[in-house]
């Protein structure tokens, strides 16, 4: 009998369950490539998505064929499984109630432990829904851990090829190939330049200011889940949490799990939750970590600009940074919302200092971080 996950990463490894039961050779490797590529590609594409699972999932030419039929009665009977329950159930026929999406306790809790039940009949989940583009504050329970592992994916994505960029050579060291093909194309093809490339030296850093005050907690969680897993492969990041006041929280975040760290900081006294001082805490950075920033660094703001402080200080803050750095960004939660505009008094104060302004609300608009670091 086909179950319904309550994640999709648990709905695809019951697919390959499903394949290997009908005879195709999917094995652990294949469940965890499969899973990987399709944090590549749009999930709200159902021909992306079958292209993708059979690229992953189908080793020989011979498996093609059965994998189109197989994919094709495996999502079509889970569908209409579903289907029919709905019909025939005169409860389940009644319109449901959207799922709240989760508060920062709730998500905390759900970090350090306390995970929801893994399988669940509902009727409104579809399993190709991408919620990637989610609003952080609408993510349902049961999707936390589908969000948070499309976090760390794309987040790793992105610290690899920060780490692997290359730029041309003439030294004879790594082939390159798209330009061999470029620099014989004159030719009718014939290979007579070879090109070689070598690893680019990154020296950017990165500081991040995160507005952890009452109505940003829950995005910060997000991003700074983001930078946490980033900063396995890339190091060079400091990291700050402020809301009255700015902590610094990089070796917090360095030297133990996810979970525990969250829980630390939210237990100490950085003033998680509480008001917040946009300009006294941008201040309190340039009297003591502006030694951080320098030609190489980008900084990075995250916050909703509502600031019950002096927009002056805020202003003169942001200027000393941008005086600084090789880039200053604000991401914002609120910017996903069409509607929005940057009106209030600490976004218009901010505005003038900035080299990048976007909103950072689902998994989808972390990519926009890429073209920064």
């Amino acid at each position: 009998m086909i179950l319904r996950r309550t994640s999709l990463s648990h709905n695809i490894v019951a697919f390959c369950r499903f394949l290997r039961a009908n005879g195709l050779g999917v094995g652990p490797d294949e469940e965890a490539t499969a899973l990987l590529a399709l944090a590549q590609v749009d999930l709200a594409d159902r021909e992306g998505f079958r292209l993708a699972l059979r690229t992953a999932l189908c080793r020989q030419v011979r498996d093609l064929e059965p994998f189109d039929r197989l994919f094709a009665q495996y999502w079509k009977e889970l569908e209409t499984a579903v289907d029919a329950k709905t019909k025939d159930d005169p409860n389940k026929r009644q319109q449901q109630k959207p799922k709240p999406g989760p508060d920062f306790n709730q998500l905390k809790s759900w970090l350090y432990g306390n995970k929801p039940s893994e399988e669940t009949e509902i009727t409104t989940y579809s399993t190709l829904e991408s919620v990637s583009r989610q609003d952080f504050s609408l993510v349902s329970a049961d999707d936390l851990a589908e969000v948070m592992q499309r976090i760390r994916e794309l987040s790793l994505t992105m610290a690899r090829r920060a780490n692997r960029r290359y730029r041309k050579t003439h030294a004879p060291r790594r082939f390159d190939l798209p330009r061999t093909l470029r620099k014989n194309l004159r030719r009718g093809g014939e290979i007579l330049d070879i090109a070689y490339r070598k690893p680019r030296k990154n020296h950017l850093n990165v500081v991040v200011l995160a507005d952890v005050s009452q109505s940003m907690s829950l995005y910060s969680t997000f991003l700074i889940q983001f930078l946490y897993a980033f900063q396995t492969v890339y190091r060079r990041i400091e990291t700050f949490v402020f809301s009255t006041h700015l902590h610094r929280v990089t070796p917090a975040l360095r030297n133990q799990p996810f979970g525990e760290a969250l829980h630390e900081l939210s237990a100490n006294a950085t003033g998680w939750g509480g008001g917040t001082r946009i300009g006294a805490s941008l201040r309190q950075f340039t009297d003591e970590y502006l030694n951080l920033v320098d030609r190489h660094t980008v900084v990075i703001i995250l916050s909703d600009g509502w600031d019950t402080g002096d927009v002056a200080v805020l202003a003169e803050s942001l200027a000393h940074i941008k005086a600084k750095a090789r880039k200053l960004v604000w991401l914002n939660p609120l910017a996903g919302n069409p509607a929005f505009r940057p009106t209030v008094s600490g976004m218009e104060a901010a505005l003038p200092f900035l080299d990048g302004f976007a909103p950072v609300h689902n998994v989808e608009s972390l990519r926009t971080l890429e073209k920064w670091l």
